[in-house]
């Protein structure tokens, strides 16, 4: 049976009325079975999320197996997994990667709620592949600006060679970068109200701290900035362009078999084949 097309909408141009939300969440906590509710709503919102979900429970193995090893394993597994100077230097691709999944220190509570809440949210909205995209694009990008911003400084001898060899390792440049993309998931004061968040945590960190993980972060907010916004620019140019050509403001039809991981929520049953 040849599939049926539907029309196809851009994550991107579709905004949260946070006044809605609230209505929506009141009502929803009026209605009888509240328990039962609750957990199928966690549920729902986890399996809308399955990078997210991964993300956390990677985190959680390789905390545990930091756990298992000694001392000497344990140093050893965090600094080759670091994203510092020496390490970019040998083997870029591999500490790229590795360094987003290990998280040097106490249990990563913090990252696992984060991935579980807020991460979720922003994948449920994006769709997966997307999420993937703003996050390693972030992590990426934030590591190589760092990273170019120590050579530069070992180089001209402004700072001591052993930062070159510090351990540099978790998953916040990427979430940074999501964060700031969430900006657009909003309409109005809020979204202001948020940017305006970000920016103040973000840059009052980095004028406190003043460590290259501290202008990593707000260059992996900048990151997420920029690509949300040019997304929205570009979605909205092409939504006026088929406007302009008779095809009307809405979605645009696609002969789709599948909303797949790339459409927001396309990984529900509601979307798949039967």
């Amino acid at each position: 049976m040849p599939p049926v097309p539907h029309r196809y909408r851009s994550p991107w141009t579709r905004t949260l009325d946070l006044a809605d939300e609230l209505r929506r969440w009141c009502s929803w906590w009026r209605r009888p079975h509240r328990p039962r509710r609750a957990v199928q709503t966690v549920r729902d919102h986890l399996a809308a999320a399955p990078a997210s979900v991964c993300y956390a429970f990677t985190l959680f193995v390789t905390y545990w197996t930091l756990r298992g090893a000694n001392e000497i394993t344990d140093r050893h597994i965090i600094f080759s997994a670091s994203t510092n100077l020496a390490n970019m230097r040998r083997d870029p691709v591999q500490v790229l990667v590795a360094s987003a999944f290990w998280v040097d220190g106490d249990f990563p509570w913090e990252f696992i709620i984060t991935f579980l809440t807020v991460m979720a949210a922003a994948e449920r909205w994006l769709g997966t592949l997307r999420w993937i995209g703003v996050f390693a694009i972030g992590h990426v990008g934030a590591t190589l600006g760092t990273v170019t911003g120590i050579a530069y400084a070992v180089e001209h001898r402004l700072i001591p060679l052993r930062v070159a060899l510090a351990s540099d390792v978790g998953p916040s440049y990427g979430m940074s970068a999501v964060l700031a993309a969430l900006t657009f998931r909003l309409r109005g004061v809020p979204r202001l109200l948020w940017a305006g968040l970000l920016i103040v945590v973000y840059v009052g960190a980095a004028v406190r701290g003043r460590t290259f993980t501290d202008y990593g972060h707000v260059l992996a907010m900048t990151i997420g900035f920029l690509i949300a916004g040019s997304a929205v620019f570009t979605t909205r140019r092409l939504e006026r362009e088929s406007a302009a050509h008779g095809l009307g403001p809405g979605p645009v039809l696609l002969d789709e078999a599948d909303g797949g991981f790339d459409q927001p929520g396309g990984d529900r049953p509601e979307y798949r084949h039967q």
